[in-house]
């Protein structure tokens, strides 16, 4: 018996769509509409962590950006968006009924159970083809590190794994410390 063929969707369908969804969590992922796991507690602390570490350094740093917690996507290409824990966007804020992000420039997404495997990989090339996106932070709290994928201006990606002191963001021209990920 063949399964019902299931019609691909471009990221303004799938948001259409989306919006008229009683519950659950989704992703469009090549078309394909992805339901989201439920999290667990250690996961929303610390998105709720990064998001007032990177709030409080824009507040500092006086920059145009706003740190934003999970809800809004990040449209990749036209037919895949992601839902990071937590970002920065930077430049014009988005308009008041708007489900994209117009300009991410740092995204982070807090490992888990569900989500290593795609995080580490599928999602690090994605986001990385958005033009706006500078910085992806991967928070691990079971190794207790953060690993920070940095778009330089030739296009290429540096990487490193941090455990202490301070992660610089420029731009938009903020630093945070690692331990603010990591609680």
């Amino acid at each position: 018996m063949n399964a019902p063929a299931v019609k691909r969707m471009t990221v303004p369908e799938f948001l259409a769509w989306a919006e008229t969804q009683d519950s659950g969590r989704y992703e469009l992922v090549g078309g394909q509409i992805v339901a989201m796991a439920p999290e667990r507690w250690e996961h929303v602390q610390a998105k709720q962590r990064a998001f007032r570490a990177l709030e409080a350094a824009i507040e500092r740093a006086d920059v145009a950006c706003q740190a934003l917690v999970d809800g809004l996507a990040v449209a990749v290409d036209k037919e895949t968006s992601y839902i990071p824990d937590t970002l920065v966007n930077c430049g014009e804020p988005g308009a008041p009924h708007a489900m994209v992000v117009p300009c991410p420039v740092i995204v982070v997404e807090v490992l888990s159970p569900s989500t290593h495997g795609v995080d580490t990989t599928v999602k690090l090339t994605g986001y990385f083809l958005v033009p706006s996106l500078k910085h992806y932070l991967i928070v691990d709290l079971a190794r207790r590190h953060v690993v920070h994928y940095r778009k330089r201006p030739d296009g290429t990606v540096t990487v490193a794994v941090i455990t202490e002191g301070e992660i610089a963001f420029d731009p938009p021209g903020i630093s945070v410390a690692v331990a603010s990920f990591l609680g």
